[in-house]
């Protein structure tokens, strides 16, 4: 028979919302082609509107909780790019955990400089997804993110073979990279 849960990765474009309906606007399970659609499928966490990249679809709502879980430790990847120069003044924050005016604390995260420049692209990492979390931490230290990408969870990485709007399912081995530590370098 039909396997109990349905596990699939998409390559998110923007314009689309991270969530199961919505009336007005087109989401990230309306873009999953019928052969693979199943009813109760929902974006394990939400990337915002404009936001690309590696997103879980599922109807498995454990998995998406340990995913998502900060106890867990499952790492976020993303590549921005921001409208000024980054220094060690900016990975210095990052790595203290950003608060935001209103109190709330981040968790240590990582920030490197992948490219330098007036509008540098940088890697993000993070453990946990608040709402607009990368945008609103960039956001503290006076830059502001003009492009963002989540490009890994765990050890599971976006697939360049998708295109944006793509997606397939995941195999039983890169379910299991989802809850996997990056080795350091």
């Amino acid at each position: 028979g039909k396997p109990e849960f349905l596990y699939l990765r998409m390559n998110k474009p923007a314009g689309v919302i991270s969530a199961s309906n919505d009336p007005k606007a087109r989401t990230v399970v309306d873009l999953v082609p019928p052969a693979l659609y199943r009813r109760g499928l929902f974006p394990a966490g939400r990337l915002d509107k404009d936001t690309t990249g590696l997103l879980i679809l599922t109807d498995d709502g454990d998995f998406a909780h340990r995913m998502l879980s900060p106890k867990k430790g499952v790492d976020k990847l993303y590549e921005a790019i921001v409208d000024g120069p980054v220094t060690g003044e900016e990975v210095e924050a990052f790595q203290q955990g950003i608060v935001f005016a209103d109190g709330t604390v981040c968790l240590p995260a990582g920030l490197c400089v992948l490219r330098g420049g007036e509008n540098p692209l940088v890697q993000v990492r993070i453990r946990e997804g608040k709402f607009h979390q990368v945008k609103k931490m960039f956001h503290s230290v006076g830059r502001t993110v003009l492009a963002l990408r989540r490009v890994q969870i765990g050890v599971l990485k976006l697939d360049p073979n998708l295109c944006e709007g793509e997606c397939r399912e995941l195999t039983p081995e890169e379910k299991k990279f989802v809850f996997e530590v990056q080795k350091e370098d």
